[in-house]
């Protein structure tokens, strides 16, 4: 029998309480190697400010974050970074200037110092894996075009292939569909899927439609707490959780 692998997230009990309003309120879960999670609810449910959390953009007022067990749970965003968690946020944060492989490449380089990236020669490793990158992002025809001119879906793909770039072992993906159309919203969940087993991957939305194309195990926050985890056939059939969605939840 195959041993079950180590967790390599875990929050436990995490509550983030700014002045008496507890944006997280005593959640706990776990994320295995290579795995997906989704966390889904409305805006205001704290799927955000949990991603915040685990980055250390924000800091956990009580409970324990550990990653490949290192105590995160106070660490600097940059010492976090550097253990393999790397996070693309809902606005693409692509390199306007810079070309799609440019981007690619910087985000590959393991010296960091952006401007050194672009000034020296670059490793065989890191162009092959950038190259390899290119292509699983859909972008190989539109490598030498300027990250400003893409199209919003081109420029969402491009920045999930910067977070990939980095190696990172979990990656933190808020709403990658943010302004897609059903085609490319499909497309996104197709990119992702592809990526797990080699990254771990956490993503935050509230678009059923692109869950549902995900198809992983979801957890459902709502005012901060996890109120349903499950296959998404199992979150969509919970009367509470279609009560949140429809605005009729008791609060």
């Amino acid at each position: 029998m195959n041993a079950i692998p180590a967790p390599i997230l875990m929050m436990e009990n995490v509550t983030v309480d700014f002045d008496g309003f507890k944006a997280v309120n005593d959640v706990s879960l776990s994320l295995s190697p290579g795995e997906l999670r989704i966390l889904i609810g409305p805006n205001g449910a704290g799927k955000s400010t949990i991603c915040d959390t685990i980055i250390g953009r924000v800091r956990a007022t009580s409970g324990r974050i550990t990653f490949k067990d290192h105590n995160i749970t106070n660490l600097a965003e940059q010492e976090i970074v550097r253990l393999g968690i790397c996070r693309k946020f809902q606005t693409p944060g692509v390199l306007p200037t810079l070309t799609v492989m440019q981007n690619l490449l910087v985000a590959a380089r393991k010296n960091r110092a952006w401007w050194r990236a672009l000034t020296t020669s670059v490793p065989a490793d890191e162009l092959a894996s950038a190259e390899e990158i290119l292509e699983k992002i859909g972008l190989t025809d539109r490598r030498e075009i300027i990250a400003a001119d893409l199209a919003h879906g081109e420029k969402q793909w491009l920045e999930i292939g910067m977070v990939v770039a980095t190696d990172a072992d979990l990656l933190l993906l808020d709403e990658p569909t943010a302004g897609m159309g059903p085609q490319d919203t499909q497309r996104t969940a197709d990119l992702i899927l592809s990526l797990l087993g080699r990254h771990a991957v956490l993503v935050i939305d509230h678009d059923m439609s692109f869950v549902e194309a995900l198809n992983g195990y979801t957890t459902v926050l709502h005012q901060g707490q996890v109120l349903k985890e499950g296959t998404v056939a199992e979150v969509r059939a919970d009367a509470q959780v279609a009560a949140v969605y429809l605005g009729r939840a008791k609060e």
